[in-house]
């Protein structure tokens, strides 16, 4: 959010805390928006300055999203998206990529940010043959997310889970994988899960999280393709499986992206 706008924005949101970085404001950032506030500029400064690539796998993983979602709707006959941590409203989102392929998409978000609400009411509209909604509800209850997700979405239709670039913030590997558990055995079979997270690959991405996490934000956890690819067990894999996001069938829109970026991930279907 721009400077002029916190007043404004504090007041209506009181749980609003500008005073440390936040992911979501800094990823709005470095993908070019302005959705953000001082302190996040100054924390994603800073982390560019350790890793300039960053901005890079932002836009890497911004494609995949996009790729992976027109995919589904286009290609798979899916017509129902749970994208739980959304982030903040940027270009293409994922109601936005589903309803343009086929507009009576229904999609649910869900998030727990203050910021992010305020932005998911004020933009997220939908098609008039489509049906979007948001649901505040953190990550670690699932149980919470899939009920109030069923006042939206039919569950014993296909279903697309996207959790993309949120499970890093849960700090424990088991812990994780249980909650995409609980998630995945709630859909359907001919449900997909879509997932990305960011890499341990590169020891100046392992320097700059380090520094972000030590000063004060929720902790990121990078972690291995291969502890990302463990987030699909039990699921069949697409071609070309877990890979860097520049890698995951790229299209005109990957254009000037590097063949390899440190934000791995992939889609998978539910038998």
């Amino acid at each position: 959010m721009t400077d002029e706008a916190e007043n404004s924005a504090q007041e209506g949101f009181p749980k609003i805390d500008t005073s440390v970085p936040q992911s979501a404001r800094i990823w709005n950032y470095w993908l070019g928006g302005k959705d953000n506030y001082e302190v996040d500029r100054v924390a994603g400064d800073a982390f560019r300055t350790i890793f300039p690539a960053i901005e890079t796998g932002a836009r890497a993983a911004r494609y995949f999203l996009a790729r992976a979602v027109r995919h589904l709707a286009a290609e798979e006959g899916i017509r129902q998206f749970l994208d739980i941590g959304t982030g903040l409203p940027n270009v293409d989102n994922t109601h936005q990529i589903a309803q343009r392929a086929v507009p009576e998409c229904r999609i649910v978000y869900v998030d727990n940010d203050p910021l992010v609400l305020a932005h998911a009411r004020a933009l997220l509209t939908s098609t008039p043959e489509g049906v979007t909604n948001y649901v505040d509800a953190d990550l670690r209850e699932p149980s919470t997310i899939l009920r109030e997700a069923a006042k939206t979405l039919d569950f014993d239709k296909p279903v697309a889970l996207m959790l993309m670039g949120i499970l890093g913030h849960i700090e424990d590997y088991d812990e994780a994988r249980s909650i995409v558990r609980e998630l995945v055995e709630a859909l359907p079979s001919g449900s997909y899960l879509v997932q990305y997270d960011s890499t341990n690959t590169s020891k100046s991405y392992v320097k700059a999280i380090q520094q972000y996490n030590d000063g004060g934000s929720v902790p990121y956890i990078l972690r291995s393709p291969e502890q990302i690819a463990g987030f699909f067990d039990g699921l069949e894999l697409l071609e070309p499986g877990v890979a860097s996001c520049s890698r995951w069938r790229p299209d005109a829109g990957a254009w000037g992206l590097p063949a390899e970026v440190h934000q791995y991930g992939g889609v998978a279907l539910k038998r």
